[in-house]
């Protein structure tokens, strides 16, 4: 007889093995649920932004009071479009693209499922042809393992018995011997295969298999459809933000043809400041699409083996949009709204904190286009002086500098960062503002800078006492 703890426990793990892998080929996976609700957050931050929306169209109007209804109209929509419909649309489109990611990679999975199901099948099938449809393969493993390990026991001597066998008597009790042995051999395949619940056949298999199948592809199909859905709806929601900017140009450009109807100095400030948001929104979707083609083609070319920060990419420079017709500009010209920073990638380490310029987190210029950053990472660049692409707002340059191994201090230098804190020399609240150093005298700087009349607008000033100044090398 086989016995023994260590013999059993042998056969025990080849039958689990093929147990389990039989069942891992086929074995659905469950989709997961995941339930979705408006919470008391998001009802109330909707109010917020509907009260936030109804004063400012409020206030809009009441310095259009005397402008005809109709081009006034005209500017209160284009501002409704810019700073209301065109973000809320911006916000479906990205929730659109990332259910429709999700679906697709669903979709995915199921037809590996599926595949790898139809594989098992294929492979089975040619097994059947060799060895017919009774065959089973736990039982025959388990009958191996069991002479495998009775290799070198006292039933290994006994068998060897038969060859040196002398007389007949001395035969019949090798041949018994035998006997015993395979009885043994079968017991034990038989016994441990029961307790298992593993003794199927292939012909057994393939139906199992082939049921499993038929559920893998209802499923894939399923999954399939639901990421073509996701993906059409995704679209849906692209043609409707494209709309909404279509709409917005069309309104920009009436506006632009009637400004001479304005005569109200505070008329002309809000319109002028409707068409500043306006081209901003318009100017910035141009740069976002021109870095992620730069983006892909960047990837394209990567080298094997190299690594790029999470969510950062070092693109060829893309060509700078065509400046817009430059409108006229008032008395005191209104800082257009400052759109939302990219976020930063991780802080890097290291670095060296007394040279000017650096290499560390400069992606390409992520900054807005047209804006005062904008204008100080490509005028640095310019100079050969390397700036990284998220120090964020203008006024917080100084403080965000450091953490990438840039010097910051009083001491003008060319080439430097001017980071103005909010309300210094006119820079705008709550951002500030920045420049770039062009020339330093015995008590004065020149500066150039982006954005004081208008976008892409470079001018040049100097000022005094520079001393009071934070500076970026």
């Amino acid at each position: 007889m086989l016995h023994g703890t260590k013999k059993a426990s042998v056969i025990t793990s080849a039958l689990l093995s093929i147990t389990c892998a039989a069942s891992l080929a086929v074995a659905p996976l469950m989709p997961v649920q995941v339930a979705h609700a408006d919470t008391y957050s998001d009802l109330i931050n909707a109010q917020n932004s509907q009260q936030a929306s109804a004063q400012r169209e409020s206030e809009l109007r009441s310095q259009l009071a005397g402008v005809s209804s109709d081009l006034a109209d005209t500017i209160v929509q284009l501002d409704d479009l810019t700073n209301n419909k065109i973000p809320a649309a911006q916000e479906k489109v990205s929730q659109a693209n990332a259910a429709a990611a999700a679906a697709k990679s669903e979709a995915d999975d199921a037809a590996e499922r599926l595949k790898a199901a139809q594989k098992d099948k294929s492979d089975l099938e040619a097994k059947i042809k060799q060895t017919g449809e009774d065959y089973d393969d736990a039982h025959a493993a388990v009958a191996q393992m069991a002479r495998e390990s009775m290799h070198g026991s006292d039933t290994s001597d006994v068998m060897s018995v038969m060859t040196g066998a002398t007389d007949t008597k001395e035969f019949i009790q090798s041949m018994q011997s035998r006997d015993a042995l395979s009885r043994n051999e079968a017991n034990a395949a038989s016994d441990a295969a029961d307790d298992l619940s593993t003794s199927m056949n292939r012909g057994e298999r393939l139906k199992a298999i082939e049921q499993k199948i038929t559920k893998l592809k209802a499923d894939a199909d399923s999954k399939a459809a639901a990421a073509q859905s996701a993906a059409a709806s995704a679209q849906q929601e692209r043609d409707a933000l494209n709309k909404l900017r279509a709409d917005g140009e069309s309104q920009r450009s009436t506006l632009e043809s009637r400004k001479s109807e304005l005569s109200d100095a505070a008329a002309q400030e809000a319109a002028q400041q409707v068409i500043l948001q306006s081209q901003l929104d318009s100017l910035n979707e141009q740069w976002t699409a021109e870095q992620e083609a730069a983006a892909q083609q960047v990837q394209q070319v990567t080298p094997q083996g190299t690594t790029r920060p999470a969510g950062a990419v070092t693109p060829a420079q893309p060509s700078q949009p065509a400046q817009p017709a430059q409108p006229s500009t008032p008395s005191q010209p209104a800082q257009p709204s400052q759109p939302a920073q990219p976020s930063r990638p991780v802080t890097p380490s290291g670095g060296s904190s007394g040279g000017q310029g650096t290499s560390n987190g400069d992606y390409g210029n992520a900054y807005a286009a047209g804006q005062c950053t904008w204008w100080a990472y490509e005028r640095r660049k310019q100079m050969g002086i390397g700036t990284p692409s998220y120090l964020g707002n203008g006024g917080d340059w100084w403080r965000n500098a450091p953490a990438y191994g840039l010097r910051t201090d009083h001491t003008p230098q060319v080439g430097a960062a001017l980071s103005f804190l909010p309300g210094q020399e006119g820079a705008s609240s709550p951002w500030g503002h920045v420049a770039v150093v062009e020339s330093v005298g015995s008590n004065s700087i020149t500066i150039s800078e982006s954005n004081v009349a208008g976008l892409y607008t470079i001018t040049y000033r100097t000022l005094y006492n520079p001393g009071r100044f934070w500076y970026v090398h």
